[in-house]
């Protein structure tokens, strides 16, 4: 009988076997091809590849339990592929699994880096990246906006705010929004709004390190950026905060939950891995240290509040 411990320890040092079979199956279009029920072969020629190579995948990819097969070998995407991983669907996640799949190359030269200290050099697919960021946000919008509260916010800065997922969110509850961010993400996030039919948002381009940030906002949205920068550079930026803020306004800053020890939750503890293979300095940063920071650049009122998946830490400018 094979010991329990070693049979979970299996499962981790095995499991990128399963994630790159889903990675390749996203990148080569077989959900996108299996709208409709199809053989191997046809999948095969639908995404241009090996006929017999698209079988093995669609059968491991089966066994995952992202496509059914029928008896009589004709494959289909089940229900949870149909509803995440095909492009049409409202809750999209296609883009974050591209991105994922550039994250691999990172984590592949993870050894190097923690030889180094130094993140991997690698050209990344921005756009992957920020649409990624858009399928993640559309599924935590109406949760965030349910822990912060809009009684008070007429006008908010989504600062650092990739797609605009969050500000077009408010916008549609009356509030007016600003999203600023580097050229580039910009481009991408007026397009997100262009589809999306939402009208009113101001845009500004340019490094929100360096530039100016605007001014006269009731509420501004640090959403998942402090991860990706020094402690340093953070407190910077809450200092830039809190001259561009209304008395009696906020900032609110999500992030992923850790704990003091930065152990746990595990998703937290490997996405800090994540920081160290694409940022100079970055890493996660728990409550207390954020709480830390606002306090030292003179947020009164500071709380932390949690979503599903997040957690908040709001700061008030004194009156």
């Amino acid at each position: 009988m094979t010991d329990e411990d070693l049979i979970g320890l299996r499962r981790l040092y095995s499991g990128f076997m399963t994630s790159r079979i889903i990675l390749t199956a996203n990148n080569l279009g077989v959900f996108e091809s299996l709208k409709e029920t199809s053989t191997a072969a046809e999948v095969a020629g639908k995404t241009e590849t090996d006929a017999r190579a698209m079988e093995i995948l669609l059968d491991a990819l089966t066994g995952i339990g992202l496509i059914i097969k029928s008896r009589n070998g004709k494959y289909r995407n089940a229900p949870v592929s149909t509803r995440y991983l095909v492009k049409d669907a409202s809750l999209y996640q296609g883009d974050i699994v591209r991105h994922a799949s550039g994250m691999w190359e990172g984590f592949s030269l993870l050894d190097e880096v923690v030889r180094t200290g130094s993140p991997a050099k690698r050209k990344r697919d921005h756009e992957a990246f920020i649409m990624g960021m858009h399928n993640l946000t559309i599924l935590r919008t109406e949760s965030l906006i349910k822990v912060i509260g809009l009684n008070d916010v007429k006008t908010m800065l989504d600062l650092g705010g990739g797609p605009g997922t969050n500000a077009m969110a408010m916008v549609k509850k009356g509030v007016k929004a600003t999203i600023f961010d580097l050229p580039e993400t910009i481009s991408i996030a007026r397009k997100v709004a262009r589809r999306d039919g939402t009208r009113g948002i101001r845009f500004i381009a340019g490094d929100f390190h360096t530039d100016s940030i605007g001014a006269g906002y009731d509420l501004i949205l640090l959403s998942q950026i402090f991860h990706a920068f020094s402690i340093k550079e953070n407190i910077a930026l809450l200092q830039k905060c809190m001259s561009a803020i209304n008395p009696g306004g906020r900032v609110v800053v999500q992030e992923f939950p850790i704990n003091e020890a930065r152990t746990a939750p595990q998703h937290s503890a490997v996405f800090s891995v994540n920081m160290l293979v694409n940022t100079e300095k970055g890493r996660c940063y728990s409550p207390k240290e954020i709480k830390q920071w606002l306090s030292e650049t003179g947020f009164k009122k500071i709380v932390v509040k949690k979503t599903p998946e997040t957690i908040c830490i709001e700061g008030k400018r004194k009156d």
